[in-house]
């Protein structure tokens, strides 16, 4: 394959997953996934990150391709994560003086996953630079953005920020490797989902690494997953700084658990209620067929939050219980919310509802709203309230 230059002496080596099914076994891939690697061509010779195991055979061919028999002389971890690290023993097999650069907090996982020692590790703590000829890197500690050692590497010279899995997406990149090569419009929603699922949780430790980055002049970020910034990097940044802040568009999310039927007709009625107040962006989930990923995914995009649940053994259905759970943990912010739910001989969903609202520091607009039975329009007067207040 070509050569990929982000610089003159700076070259992408990364690798399309369209195999994998399940990120971190986790979280759905539809569109797959991009590694992204780095490789800096100088009087040192560096490589930033590696590739998760299997995504690419010919990685270790296309780096001695490009180094044109020169050794290898720096690996920089920013992050220990296996998509990014699980390489680390090849590399350090097939150049063996190379000096692994970490910080300290990466030290243990080091010596658990690739059994280095000390004497292999070249420590950077924050603000350090490494001069390699031509290119000064600078490394930015950036911890919990989004394991307790992960960094950023910034080449003060080109100007370039390597930012791990910050600024990161789903998605393969199709032919398109920079972000002046693609329709940025397809991936953002996938950056979103990715930031929501992934990052989100830590989005206090997002501002920190924001603030050590004020003033800093980018011209391209090189992020772990996605595409290659080098027309726009100010997008990615602006969009990170407004999901991280938890700022929401205007739209309502109504998701869902119905066994019979019963609790989606509320849901729908309950929609059409919303829509005739004049909100247009309104998204309806089954928590019973769409991943949880999805649904947080538009959580995080929009304000408000309904949550509707059938009774189910004296709780909530097993579905929603999940898309709770993960929404307690994950914790989006400055949220209006409203709960309802049916049930047929003991209630339960809505009470269960209400204790997971209790744990969460979001705005209650109505009153939760239960019904017994088949939901007639007779008994859902309940839910015009929920509309009038969303929003």
């Amino acid at each position: 394959m070509k050569h990929i230059q982000i610089k003159e002496r700076v070259y992408y080596i990364g690798a399309n997953d369209r195999k994998k099914s399940l990120f971190e076994n986790n979280w759905p891939l539809p569109n797959g996934v991009a590694y992204n690697s780095y490789l800096i061509k100088d009087q040192k010779n560096v490589l930033i990150d590696t590739l998760e195991f299997g995504a690419k055979d010919d990685y270790i061919e296309n780096i001695k391709a490009i180094l044109e028999g020169e050794q290898l002389d720096y690996l920089v971890v920013n992050h220990m994560e296996p998509d990014h690290s699980s390489m680390v023993g090849f590399i350090i097999k097939e150049f063996p003086n190379i000096k692994v650069v970490a910080n300290s907090k990466a030290f243990k996982m080091l010596e658990a996953y690739f059994g280095l020692d000390n004497s292999q590790i070249h420590e950077v703590k924050d603000g350090d630079v490494l001069e390699i000829g031509y290119h000064k890197l600078n490394f930015v500690l950036t911890p919990w953005v989004h394991w307790p050692e992960t960094m950023m590497t910034y080449d003060s010279t080109d100007k370039i920020l390597f930012s791990c899995d910050a600024f990161g997406s789903f998605g393969t990149l199709d032919g398109g490797i920079f972000d002046d090569e693609i329709n940025f419009q397809f991936y953002e929603d996938e950056m979103r989902r990715y930031y929501s699922n992934i990052v989100g949780k830590y989005s206090n430790m997002v501002q920190k690494a924001f603030a050590k980055l004020e003033g800093v002049d980018i011209s391209v970020i090189c992020p772990s997953h996605g595409p290659v910034w080098r027309t726009n990097p100010s997008l990615p940044i602006s969009l990170y700084d407004k999901w991280s802040k938890h700022e929401s568009e205007e739209g309502v999310v109504i998701a869902f658990a119905s066994m019979y039927g019963n609790t989606e007709k509320m849901a729908d009625y309950l929609a059409r209620l919303i829509a005739e107040r004049g909100v247009k962006n309104i998204r309806i989930f089954d928590v019973s067929k769409t991943h949880v990923s999805f649904i947080i995914n538009e959580i995080w995009k929009y304000k408000g939050v309904i949550l509707g649940s059938s009774a189910y053994n004296a709780g909530m259905h097993p579905m929603m219980q999940h898309l709770c759970h993960e929404l307690e943990g994950l914790n989006p912010k400055n949220k209006n919310y409203a709960l309802f739910g049916s049930y047929s001989w003991s209630g339960g969903g809505v009470k269960s509802l209400i204790s997971f609202a209790d744990k969460m520091t979001w705005n209650k607009v109505a009153e939760p709203f239960e019904i017994m039975g088949v939901p007639d329009s007779s008994k859902m007067g309940g839910l015009s309230e929920i509309a009038d207040n969303i929003l």
